[in-house]
């Protein structure tokens, strides 16, 4: 699936099917099926040129769990700063219904200041993906997959996602590798 997703496709730190499942259980649900062909074809890197979509590694700059929770903190306390004026944040979610950022649980960012999210509300095996835009209020459908998300925004569609006048994106993944990933951390500690 993911060869015909992207043209130029490099894998990255790829995790086991044990790691993926570790990784749903500390989170609470099961993850969508497309994510776990992802993590298992393409792994640790930058997608379509601009997101990095957290994977389970036992890195925890790219580690799904940790970066969820980051994310999630991160957005939160950005929230309640804006919240500090006199009228309280609205999100203007696509369709309207708000309710989506309450089931949000993160898991990317593109390099322009956005998230990616899942709606895990779904039952299907897969849930809506969601982008937050970098302005922290526009909420975008990204897809109803993550390979569908990655082909809306690296075809016609880009703009529907990622928002007006937006160019559709390379469909290319640039894998980054285990040593690369325990060099960085090793310079971090």
């Amino acid at each position: 699936m993911w060869k015909q997703v992207f043209e130029d496709l490099a894998p990255g730190f790829v995790p086991d099917a044990a790691v993926l499942d570790r990784a749903a259980e500390a989170l609470g649900f099961s993850l969508p099926a497309s994510y776990r062909a992802f993590c298992e074809t393409c792994g640790v890197g930058v997608a379509a040129g601009q997101f990095r979509v957290a994977v389970p590694a036992p890195f925890e700059a790219c580690d799904l769990v940790s970066q969820a929770g980051l994310i999630a903190h991160s957005v939160g306390a950005a929230v309640a700063m804006l919240e500090a004026g006199s009228e309280p944040h609205r999100f203007d979610v696509e369709g309207g219904e708000a309710s989506v950022v309450e089931r949000a649980c993160f898991f990317g960012a593109g390099e322009d200041g956005s998230f990616l999210f899942w709606d895990v509300s779904g039952t299907d095996g897969e849930y809506d993906i969601w982008l937050l835009a970098p302005d922290l209020e526009t909420v975008r459908f990204g897809g109803e997959s993550l390979d569908d998300f990655f082909k809306r925004i690296t075809g016609p569609s880009a703009a529907l996602v990622l928002g007006p006048g937006a160019e559709p994106l390379p469909a290319r993944f640039e894998g980054i590798t285990e040593a690369t990933l325990a060099r960085a951390a090793q310079a971090k500690s």
